[in-house]
Parts: structure tokens; sequence; C-alpha cells
């Protein structure tokens, strides 16, 4: 089921690259069915001599699981996927460890008035195409929240309101705090950040919420983007063959990114042949498309969004179902 649901993301990525419908399913039960087949016989040999008696005795056992997919459609997609991510699902992952700079690069539009342009709603000659002096200082805040971060100094905490269920993050708060040190190389950076994210001396923490431009006192507005934004932000960052670009298939990376773009957070190949080493792959127009085994920070700026497409489903009442007997 996992590395399913890997292929159908990669899958939808490229579909999406493609301009074409992505499609999802969610699997909604797996039933394992196991059947035990035994059979045996004894015969007695009379054309030899001594007589001796012969037999066997046989088994198998088969397994027959059956899948259950449930497609996303209607409110459930909207949901799931038209829905921004509040900020209170999303830092949490962060206390457990996710890198902050990928885990906001990837699902964070803008934080106060620091934006994250998409660069592929951009093309070559718009009047905005030029590099922003906004985006560069959201990558910069990125990076030194990884560096405060890795140093135990970012700290973020869940606040659940009294009679909220587990699941419920409307009535939840999560603020951020950066805490003081005595290493001065740290500390200048802590101040540093501080002052980005608008920090207050009136306030130890700061309350993040969802919203764009210039926050109220005590707060970090974040706006943050659907799951069909999040895919689509790495799906227009994928190379493909140059044939597929003159064919009219699809169009140039670089007629969509500008040119502060850096590298893209997750390297997907393409390739006539199938990979030898793919951490996950796909066949897509008679090209295999594969993130490869060995590169490590695609393979987690994969697997975040994975997390996040996890964290987006709904429990909205089944609709359709699609059950698939497999024979083994």
């Amino acid at each position: 089921m996992i590395e399913a649901s890997k292929r159908q993301t990669l899958s939808n990525l490229v579909r999406l690259r493609y301009a074409d419908t992505p499609g999802f399913l969610d699997t909604t039960q797996l039933i394992s069915g196991y059947q035990l087949q035994h059979s045996g016989f004894l015969g007695v040999a009379s054309d030899t001599f001594p007589i001796r008696p012969n037999g066997g005795i046989a088994a198998q056992l088969q397994e027959s699981p059956t899948f259950t997919f449930q497609p996303v459609t209607g409110d459930a997609f909207a949901h799931n996927f038209l829905r921004p991510l509040p900020p209170t699902s999303l830092l949490p992952l962060a206390m457990g460890g996710l890198p902050i700079d990928v885990l906001l690069r990837l699902s964070v539009q803008s934080i106060n008035l620091l934006s994250n342009n998409r660069p592929f709603s951009r093309n070559v000659g718009d009047l905005d195409a030029e590099v922003d002096a906004q985006s560069v200082d959201f990558f910069s805040l990125l990076h030194d929240l990884r560096l405060l971060q890795a140093a135990g100094l970012l700290n973020i905490q869940f606040q659940q309101a009294p009679g909220t269920q587990d699941k419920e993050t409307e009535n939840c708060h999560v603020f951020i705090s950066i805490s003081s040190t005595t290493d001065p190389t740290l500390s200048a950076l802590a101040e540093k950040t501080r002052k980005q994210l608008n920090f207050s001396s009136r306030y130890e923490r700061m309350e993040v919420v969802y919203g764009v431009g210039t926050p109220e006192p005590g707060q970090i507005r974040m706006l943050t983007r659907s799951m069909l934004s999040i895919l689509g932000q790495i799906a227009y960052q994928i190379q493909v063959p140059d044939d597929e670009v003159s064919s009219g298939n699809t169009r140039k990376s670089s007629d969509m990114e500008s040119s502060y773009e850096a590298k893209p957070l997750i390297s997907v190949h393409s390739g006539r042949k199938p990979p030898d080493n793919a951490f996950v792959a796909v066949l897509y127009d008679h090209y295999y498309y594969w993130i490869d085994r060995g590169d490590f920070e695609s393979k987690l700026a994969f697997s975040i969004t994975q997390m996040l497409l996890e964290l987006s489903k709904t429990t909205l009442n089944p609709g359709t179902v699609v059950t698939i007997p497999v024979s083994k």
C-alpha cells in the first residue's frame, strides 16, 4: 500500500506537469483472504519386487487480498485538495523533527509580508517576472529558521482549546518562540530572525495565524497553500525531455520559472528505459519518471509531501467505491 501511494503521488505530479488531470484514490479497506489446499495419495506398485507402497502429501497456501478504493470527488476533493492547510496542522510537524525550511517552502505562500512566489504561475515577459526582494528574504528566513531548529532554539507550542476533539484544529492555537543563547553567532542569528518575524519584546511567544499582510501585535501571519497548490509547485519544477517540449506536450521549465528559483526540492529524472535504483518510478507517455534512491534531499521532500497528503485527508462519508480482488 505504501509503494502504491508513492507511485500515485509521483504519477499525479507528472500528470500535472503535462497539464493532465490528476486522479486520487483512497484505500478504504484491505482484506487478506487465505485458502489452504491439501491432497494426499497412497498406492501399491504391483510390478516391482519386493512390493513397496508409495504415496505422497501436498499442501498449498494461496493468498487472495481484496483492495477497496474510494475515488476522491465532490466535497471530499474540495476539503482534501482545495482547502489551505491550517498552520495549526502544519507547524506541529516541525515539532516532530521535520526540517522546517522544507516544510514551509512546500506548504506556505507567504509569512507576514515575505512572499514565497510560485514560479510556475509566471511566464517570461510578465511584468512581475523579475526577482522579488521579498521572495529572497523569504528563503533567507527559512534558512535561518532551520539553523535555529537544528540548534534547539526554535520552539513551537501547540495549545488545544478545552473540549476540542483530537482532530479539530479550528479552535486550537500554535505559537513560535526563540530561545536565548550565550553563543554570539547563534544569538545574532536569533535576533535577526526575531526582527524578520516582527517579534515584539512584550511577548515571549508569537501566535501563528492564517492570513496575509501586516500582522497584529503578538501574531505572525502565515498564508498556507492547498494540497493541489503544493503538488503544482513541485510538478512544474520537473525537468522533461526536450522532444516532449518540442512536440507541444508540455512547456519548458525555464519558461515558467523565474531566475531566482533555487534547485527544485524534488529532483525527478526521466528516460526511455526503466531506472535501476529508483526510490519510486512511474511510466507516462512512453517515458519513465523517477526519484533516485541515492538522492536523500529529494526523498525527504517527497516523504514530507506524502505526510501532507495524509494530513489533508478528510473523514467525510464515502461515495463510490472500487473493489479489486488480487490473486497471487
